[in-house]
């Protein structure tokens, strides 16, 4: 009997092993999820490079802040995709003696660095539109219809890519800019049209001051949320009343304290925590039923230290 409690242990700990491995990540990539999303940035940054340049000749050609403005914005875009690239191969980089956590932290810094320049790139087109505001120049109102008609179908395709893999704040951060830019695009659309019936000509500075709006809007929850993870706050979704209300709900536990949770990278959450249990005995189980229920609530990286009532209360000088 005790044999078969062994061996029912051991096959226990052995799957909790396999199951701690494959969940790494609450957001886990096989080879081929890295190389289907490497694949899907490329294509995007091409077809946005080819349309960048278009774009710009035809913002140069019409006298067109807003087209302007917009290929500049698109071109960040592409630079932002590249490092969502760059961010999604550091998430997968594994523990060196001197970097044991890898260097996945690093895509935390790039989604930072992605949203400074989009900050940059609103201070460029709010003060380029301004200018125009002082200094009008006629516009082509059929160019810049037909030029965003073309970046609505341009972007609203990069939008749609990246929306099938929002697998981190990256990615996400680039669909909503895409799917943001989108939107915008058609609203050059409608300035196009009317510059060409009205000659209203100032309309087109305002719809970059619009832009820089639309885009200062889709940046402030990323640059929020990566400025959150670049210094160690707890991911958004995860409660840590609720995390020690889970744990300490937990059979054979008596008490949690000193718990730390933290991002590893824009897609792993680590935590670590002492635990009061009332039999050491249970130890190994307890164990295992801890890190079960937090995988379960995306945190795939934790260090539980264990000590009995009387060492707790040893500790604290009882």
């Amino acid at each position: 009997m005790q044999h078969d409690n062994n061996q029912l242990h051991a096959e226990k700990h052995h799957d909790h092993h396999e199951h701690h491995l494959a969940g790494h990540s609450h957001y886990h990539h096989t080879a081929h999820d890295i190389k289907e999303m490497g694949s899907i940035y490329v294509v995007a940054m091409v077809i946005n490079l080819l349309f960048v340049a278009a774009e710009a000749v035809a913002g140069f050609v019409g006298h067109s802040m807003g087209l302007l403005s917009d290929a500049g914005h698109n071109l960040s875009d592409v630079f932002c995709l590249l490092l969502a690239m760059v961010a999604l191969r550091l998430s997968q980089t594994h523990a060196t003696a001197r970097y044991t956590y890898g260097y996945r932290k690093g895509s935390v810094l790039i989604a930072l660095l992605n949203a400074i320049i989009l900050l940059v790139a609103v201070g460029g087109i709010v003060v380029e539109s301004i200018h125009k505001f002082s200094h009008p120049s006629a516009v082509n109102g059929v160019l810049i219809t037909w030029t965003a008609a073309a970046a609505i179908v341009v972007n609203g395709l990069t939008a749609w890519m990246l929306s099938r893999r929002q697998h981190d704040i990256n990615t996400r951060g680039a669909f909503l800019h895409m799917l943001a830019d989108t939107l915008v695009s058609a609203g050059v659309v409608v300035s196009g049209i009317v510059i060409t019936y009205t000659g209203w000509s100032v309309v087109d500075p305002i719809i970059g001051l619009v832009i820089a709006m639309v885009i200062l809007v889709s940046t402030w929850k990323l640059l929020a949320e990566s400025l959150r993870m670049s210094i160690d706050a707890v991911p958004e979704g995860i409660e840590p009343t609720e995390i020690i209300a889970l744990m300490e709900g937990t059979e054979g536990v008596a008490e949690v304290h000193h718990l730390h949770v933290w991002p590893l990278s824009t897609t792993e959450t680590a935590l670590t925590a002492h635990v009061v249990i009332a039999d050491c005995q249970q130890m190994d189980e307890i164990t295992y039923r801890l890190k079960e229920q937090l995988h379960a609530h995306g945190i795939a990286h934790s260090t539980l230290e264990l000590e009995t009532a009387a060492t707790h209360c040893q500790s604290r000088s009882c």
